[in-house]
């Protein structure tokens, strides 16, 4: 805390003309390309030259945008020139930097508002302060805006440079220990004690493994085509003539028809007895 001589030192300076705003937050010729734009193409601007990156991801850097597009264009319609235009954004960054940087409150930053505005309409050169190109009109306008836009919401930008925030998980890592093959010394575990599915997946032995892929070779071996047989049928079709084909043909249907006619009779004579004995239940009397 300054000693109570220092404190009237820094405001005899601020009457007397020491520079309160002691940095160009904007060029002039960055303001000029600013008055030159809509609101979007003065966000656009703005982006670049604060060199903003991650826009998308990072709260500070969206509320920093648009805490410093919505002053320019605030000053614009206000018709300053472009020194008024400069002079404002170097008081916006200013009063932000001291809430920023030098952990001001709410009262401090008051007090250096109004020792960068000190000599508003003075006369007298020796008084004039950092803002000296605005008039009284002028001041009030920017000390209104400056209470919506700053000061009343001054504890959420507090929060935003001073609070730590959690980070939002969007993603987890999972370190999974799978079990040891069934290779000596390591049994295979009991495949009771766990899910059938993980136990076919991830524990299966490799002895059954290879069986079932034996299994399948060997199933593809028996499909293919064996030449050797295939010759031999050949052959065995070449030596059964004509006069054998027709009698094995005429043989074969009427086995086959024989045997069906027996168990069509046998059905029908077991139907019949059936409805026979139905009739004559319902003939005799109760």
């Amino acid at each position: 805390m300054a000693a109570p001589g220092q404190e009237e030192d820094r405001d005899q300076d601020a009457i007397g003309g020491k520079k309160i705003i002691d940095r160009t937050f904007l060029s002039l010729s960055q303001i000029t390309a600013l008055s030159e734009q809509n609101v979007e193409g003065v966000q656009k601007k703005l982006e670049e030259f604060l060199n903003f990156k991650q826009l998308e991801t990072s709260l500070k850097e969206a509320i920093l945008l648009d805490y410093y597009t919505a002053g320019f264009w605030w000053a614009k319609e206000m018709n300053f020139s472009l020194i008024q235009l400069s002079g404002f954004m170097d008081l916006l960054n200013f009063l932000l930097e001291n809430l920023s940087d030098k952990h001001m409150t709410l009262g401090d930053n008051l007090k250096e508002l109004g020792k960068a505005m000190a000599g508003i309409g003075e006369t007298d050169s020796e008084r004039s302060g950092d803002l000296n190109f605005f008039n009284i009109e002028q001041a009030k306008a920017i000390i209104d805006y400056l209470n919506i836009s700053l000061f009343k919401h001054y504890k959420l930008y507090e929060y935003l440079f001073h609070s730590p925030r959690e980070e939002l998980v969007i993603s987890n890592e999972y370190v999974i220990e799978l079990a040891q093959p069934a290779i000596p010394p390591f049994p295979a575990q009991p495949e009771e004690g766990i899910p059938s599915d993980t136990y076919s997946s991830f524990i299966i032995s490799p002895t059954a493994a290879e069986t079932e892929s034996k299994g399948s070779d060997q199933e593809s071996y028996l499909e293919e085509p064996c030449p050797e047989a295939e010759s031999f049928e050949a052959d065995a079709a070449a030596g059964v003539t004509a006069e054998d084909q027709k009698s094995a043909v005429g043989e074969i249907p009427n086995e086959i028809i024989g045997n069906l006619e027996a168990e069509i009779n046998e059905k029908v004579q077991m139907q019949e007895a059936a409805y026979t004995l139905s009739t004559e239940k319902l003939k005799s009397p109760k």
